[in-house]
């Protein structure tokens, strides 16, 4: 039979006397506008047959349904009747038992949907939840208040606040499904199980009329523990708050009138800086694997043997990250000692993953059996890709690369892994520059999840599309940027330490800088970040950079001085803070005077800094470089540049980015701001001419990444 309206994305047949709805719609099967509205009318056909007694509603493909559509977000169809929420009270409301046949991953409105029916069966593989919370937004559909009520106040209430699903085994356990198939086919057995209920008469059980299964003191008592849990781990989001009050409105509420303030409280959400910020980044990340000059098709060249050159602490962390992805590699260092420490390394920093019961002893042990290694360097000539891990100097990375060029195979990729290094230097050096790159992972590299893929002048094409799927592959994103001191992300945290740097000269304490960039998302503030990376490594590259930079735009000597006294941050206890315990971050009075006495030194009368100008000194650093960098072809896209400081710096996620967050506050008043610190500190402060034509225009960097990219 087919669809009333001829909607291609649901499907209708009759097995018996079950109407089964099948919805089509990949690649998730997304509640997208049709969607909706043939499931409404076919629930509705299916209510007016005689011949029908039970109703299944299942999904084609690799899951039963992912939720709504999130290219709707923000546009008229999102509020075309039945919208989600309303559909799953259709469904509810159906005199004639609706079972669920749920696979594959489940989540947000899909879950609702399932929960919107009287009866669900799960796939033995199903993920079920609602992680709304991570888009900014709360499960607008009617989740929130049936969630708790088919699982139980306190587990539905950390469920929507984490976002984190469950396994089928675990959906059983909890009561959030019936029945768990694993040995026949899915949509067979939610038939039969259908059938089966009309036998017995049972009647649609329908979860909006089950009881919370706490009173209000109980249920107050949780909502205060897992308030007071938010309010350090989720500091500065709306979000988890907003689902936070939803949920607990299930105590005081009914259904409808819960169901009611859901709306509203969704649609704050929705309209929110943070779930736009969400939704950006979401799409962010999936842009950066598209590079305008090279096509889709691309040939790719073969990986299957990867060598790493240098076993140290980036070497050994590369290394793991190809080993987790199953991936040969081979470590190769200058001398058996060195090798010996490097493996010993690698298995310890597994063993402690192992201990934490994150890795089962087979596992380990079939990652460690994934990496050798040699201490003759001729072993790269087997090697499809050889990543150079060595010290951070240019002569001894061009001696590495001539090496390279003499033993590697014709066609293996040679990529550098250099923070900041010209890539076009060292390619120089070879014979076949077209095989050179930058592959800068970020420490550890097995755990940070971005990756710089430097396009060198001459790197050939098929090389970026090669080594962007390998990104992914190795569970990394791969974010194309193009040569320069620092690439994008380490250029743009140049200005950025200088401004934290000026700032406690000129009277802030590193405490007060690392509080108001904490406040506004980031895990960690500046300081804390130098004294975890090591300030000695820091003076190194500052010291290399003074050779070429003018005197502006060089650090104050704090750093050195700082250094001179043995302090190298947390590794030696202590650094802009004392570690007492070796982790927790302690003031010291010892930089307090170092701070004083260094502004008496440049003459400069201490004050007190208020927040609002040390967070907007330090992000409006990053946002101005990035338009630099932007305007420099160094980046393909703002949100790229987003996406860089997301998984390479912390910036916090739910703001989007330094170049979409200046987008939320509006370019025109970012240059106005920029305006005024250029009349106070000098030509630094500078708007560029990009930042100030789209501020002028009335545009944003998000207008003109479409201009760009299409």
């Amino acid at each position: 039979m087919a669809v009333t309206n001829g909607s291609a994305h649901v499907l209708y047949r009759q097995s018996g006397a079950v109407g089964v709805i099948t919805i089509n719609n990949p690649p998730v099967n997304a509640l997208a506008k049709d969607v909706r509205i043939s499931i409404a009318e076919l629930i509705d056909l299916a209510q007016t047959d005689k011949l029908i007694k039970a109703i299944v509603i299942c999904g084609a493909g690799r899951n039963f349904c992912g939720g709504a559509d999130i290219r709707e977000f923000n546009t008229p169809n999102r509020a075309v009747r039945p919208m989600t929420r309303h559909l799953m009270n259709l469904v509810e409301e159906s005199d004639k038992p609706v079972v669920a046949a749920i696979h594959g991953p489940t989540l947000g409105g899909g879950l609702e949907l399932a929960m919107g029916c009287h009866y669900r069966i799960v796939d033995s593989e199903a993920k079920l939840g609602l992680p709304e919370v991570h888009r900014g937004v709360v499960p607008g559909a009617g989740g929130t208040q049936r969630l708790p009520r088919l699982v139980g106040f306190q587990k539905g209430l950390e469920m929507i606040t984490s976002g984190t699903p469950v396994d089928a085994a675990t959906a059983l356990e909890i009561g959030l499904v019936d029945r768990i198939v694993t040995d026949a086919d899915l949509v067979a057995r939610a038939i039969a199980y259908a059938s089966k209920l009309v036998e017995q008469n049972v009647v649609p059980r329908r979860t909006s009329e089950i009881e919370i299964d706490l009173n209000l003191k109980e249920g107050e008592a949780v909502v205060a523990e897992v308030r007071a849990r938010l309010e350090k781990s989720a500091r500065g989001m709306e979000a988890p708050f907003r689902c936070l009050e939803s949920v607990a409105n299930t105590l005081t509420m009914s259904f409808r009138d819960g169901w009611a303030r859901e709306a509203e409280i969704s649609e704050e959400a929705v309209a929110s800086d943070e779930s736009r910020s969400l939704v950006h980044s979401f799409f962010a990340e999936r842009q950066t694997s598209k590079i305008p000059d090279i096509p889709a098709d691309i040939p790719r060249r073969k990986i299957e043997k990867v060598a790493i050159l240098g076993a140290g602490t980036m070497g050994g962390g590369i290394a793991m990250s190809f080993a987790n992805a199953g991936m040969d590699v081979t470590v190769i260092e200058a001398s058996q000692e060195n090798l010996d420490k490097g493996l010993a390394r690698i298995e310890g920093n597994y063993d402690v993953t192992r201990k934490r019961g994150r890795l089962t002893d087979e596992e380990m042990a079939a990652r460690m059996a994934c990496i050798s290694g040699s201490v003759d360097m001729a072993a790269v000539s087997e090697a499809d890709l050889v990543i150079e891990a060595v010290f951070e100097e240019m002569e001894v990375k061009k001696s590495v690369f001539t090496e390279l060029d003499r033993l590697a195979k014709d066609g293996a990729i040679l990529a550098t892994n250099t923070s900041t290094l010209d890539v076009d230097a060292i390619a120089a050096i070879t014979k076949r520059p077209e095989d050179v790159l930058g592959l800068h992972f970020f420490s550890p590299a097995n755990v940070m999840t971005l990756l710089e893929v430097v396009r060198a002048e001459k790197t050939s094409k098929d090389i970026i599309a090669t080594v962007l799927d390998l990104s992914k592959k190795l569970g990394k994103t791969g974010v194309v940027v193009g040569v320069c001191d620092g690439f994008v992300g380490n250029r743009m945290l140049a200005p950025y330490f200088r401004q934290c740097d000026f700032l406690v000269e000129e009277g802030a304490l590193p405490q007060d800088v690392d509080r108001v960039i904490e406040t506004f998302g980031f895990r960690m503030g500046p300081f804390r970040v130098y004294d975890l990376a090591g300030l000695d490594i820091s003076w190194a590259i500052e010291k290399r950079r003074a050779e070429t930079r003018p005197a502006e735009e060089r650090f104050s000597p704090l750093l050195g001085r700082i250094c001179d006294l043995g302090r190298y941050g947390q590794k030696t206890g202590a650094g802009w803070y004392k570690y007492e315990d070796g982790r927790t971050a302690v003031p010291d009075p010892l930089i307090e005077t170092m701070l004083t006495e260094r502004s008496a030194e440049m003459g400069i009368n201490r004050r007190d800094i208020s927040d609002e100008e040390i967070l907007q000194r330090c992000i409006y650093s990053l946002i101005n470089e990035g338009a630099k960098i932007l305007e420099e072809d160094l980046a393909i896209r703002a949100s790229d540049i987003d996406v860089i400081w997301q998984h390479g710096y912390g910036f916090p996620r739910w703001r989007g980015g330094p170049m979409f967050y200046a987008d939320t506050v509006g370019l025109a008043e970012v240059v106005k701001t920029l305006d005024h610190f250029h009349a106070e500190w000098g030509d630094k402060w500078e708007p560029t001419a990009l930042l100030r034509e789209l501020a002028d225009s009335g545009s944003s960097f998000k207008e003109w990444d479409k201009g760009r990219t299409g």
